[in-house]
């Protein structure tokens, strides 16, 4: 790009009407199946203010059929969308973002493009994508409502225009990297991480959610876990029951503060932090409710501290637990740092850290390259990293002191 970016204000054939009925829906998948090319697809949440991650608007744009925006809440059943386009590649920027919420809605994907994992592969230091579109394309975006509450209703003309803007250029962008992915050398790497994103499975709900309160770090007795779990499950039943965000019903700090005080009655816990005048009495009893049922929860019931880890220790414990084990991931480590600044891409994209943690810990019974190829492949890495890669962990393996 040379110049000076040009600011891109209004979509080309105008902000389209929000479909929010059904008749709508059926005309616009028609017009949607009958247009050519990719399709540009971008979903709104309201992280942050609604519970849960559920898309409140979707955006689509494709040759022939211009933009389209979708209420997903008037039109739960997108399913319609998905068929019509089964087949078709989907551009996405950061999909695995928009992807359960998509899912939720049926519409998934069989093929895709990520144009910020393209931007990661093709070495590009920022990947946002006001970035990749200035970048690249040589347009500025405007960002001012990204972080906006998308399930108020009606949407505010400004950010129809700003939701609109998101899609009209995603095939542009995703055609321009693919010709830089080709330049490099690197397009066959990038289709394999597309197509693994699309046969994903659907995550497995977390084991525990309650163990990621923010500054658990500060909470170690069996019993003030207890209360950080009893809090957090009492409030995420609230947050559920009212679609708010559970952090608007009681923040995490104050959780972590009642559990590390585990005040006796409900003029001790007024005190704490985010329990203050602006909660009423009748809340303050829900709270410490919660609170003395963990108090009198008997020992056999109280949580572990930590998680059971599946896998290979924190690495900084592995000087101690397995001297060999350490001098095997410092090798391989900095054998990775270097084949991924050689190949102008982030560390984390070359391969998984968590799969070289693995393959050092329990290193295969053989060191030679069949063995590190079939581990890595078992830890699911694809074709290319493992052509890449087998070669640095090999050396690793083999190294002295390992």
């Amino acid at each position: 790009m040379t110049g000076a970016p040009t600011p891109l204000l209004e979509p080309r054939e105008g902000i389209p009407p929000v479909i929010a009925d059904e008749a709508a829906l059926v005309e616009v998948i028609s017009a949607f199946a009958a247009g050519s090319g990719p399709v540009a697809v971008d979903a709104e949440r309201a992280s942050g203010y609604r519970y849960g991650q559920r898309a409140y608007l979707v955006q689509l744009r494709r040759e022939g059929a211009g933009s389209a925006l979708i209420d997903p809440v008037a039109c739960s059943d997108l399913a319609g969308f998905g068929e019509a386009l089964s087949g078709v590649e989907w551009v996405l920027h950061a999909a695995t973002q928009d992807l359960p919420c998509l899912r939720e809605i049926g519409m998934v994907p069989t093929r895709l493009f990520d144009t910020e994992l393209a931007g990661r592969l093709a070495g590009f230091p920022r990947v946002g994508l006001g970035a990749m579109v200035e970048n690249v394309l040589g347009f500025v975006l405007e960002k001012g409502h990204s972080a906006v509450d998308w399930s108020t209703r009606p949407l505010p003309e400004p950010w129809l225009r700003y939701a609109t803007l998101d899609v009209e250029l995603l095939v542009d962008l995703r055609d321009a990297l693919e010709k830089e992915l080709d330049r490099q050398g690197k397009l066959e790497w990038a289709l394999q991480e597309f197509d693994a994103i699309a046969a994903a499975p659907p995550a497995e709900p977390r084991k525990d959610p309650w163990r990621r309160t923010s500054g658990m770090h500060k909470v170690r007795r069996r019993r003030q876990l207890a209360v950080v779990r009893e809090l957090w499950e009492t409030r995420d039943r609230i947050a559920r029951r009212r679609d708010v965000s559970p952090g608007k019903v009681l923040s995490d700090a104050a959780i972590v503060e009642a559990a590390l005080a585990l005040p006796g009655n409900v003029h001790a816990l007024a005190v704490l932090n985010g329990f203050g005048h602006r909660v009423g009495r009748r809340q303050l009893e829900h709270w410490q409710d919660a609170v003395d049922r963990a108090k009198a929860l008997p020992e056999s019931a109280l949580p572990q501290p930590g998680q059971p880890v599946a896998g290979p220790p924190p690495p900084r414990a592995w000087a101690d637990k397995d001297p060999a084990a350490a001098a095997r991931l410092t090798a391989a480590r900095a054998g990775v740092s270097a084949l991924a600044e050689q190949l102008n891409m982030p560390q984390e994209n070359l391969i998984s850290p968590d799969t070289v943690r693995r393959v050092c810990w329990e290193p295969p019974a053989s060191a030679g390259a069949a063995a590190v190829e079939s581990a890595l492949a078992g830890y699911g890495a694809r074709a290319w990293q493992v052509e890449l890669v087998t070669p640095v962990l090999v050396k690793a393996l083999s190294a002295k002191g390992a």
